[in-house]
């Protein structure tokens, strides 16, 4: 069954785990020159500002509160 070949294989130590040096698909896709030259700008996160982040949860959460009250007292 499924089971004891799982078993088997377990025990065999077929089953030897991930990789010891993983490596992530930037580091896979560009040269080290590439990497090195990059500049990365804490203020800007994905092309977006965090404080634009910021400002928008604050309003979603606004919202939500704003809803939340209406229910409450409207029903």
């Amino acid at each position: 069954s499924d089971y004891e070949q799982l078993g088997y294989n377990l025990r065999s130590n077929l089953c030897q785990g991930g990789p010891l040096k993983t490596r992530s698909l930037t580091q896979d896709s560009y040269t080290p020159d590439i990497i090195e030259k990059a500049v990365r700008d804490p203020k800007n996160w994905h092309g977006r500002r965090i404080y634009e982040l910021g400002r928008w949860y604050e309003k979603y959460f606004l919202d939500l509160n704003v809803m939340k009250a209406m229910k409450e007292k409207y029903g």
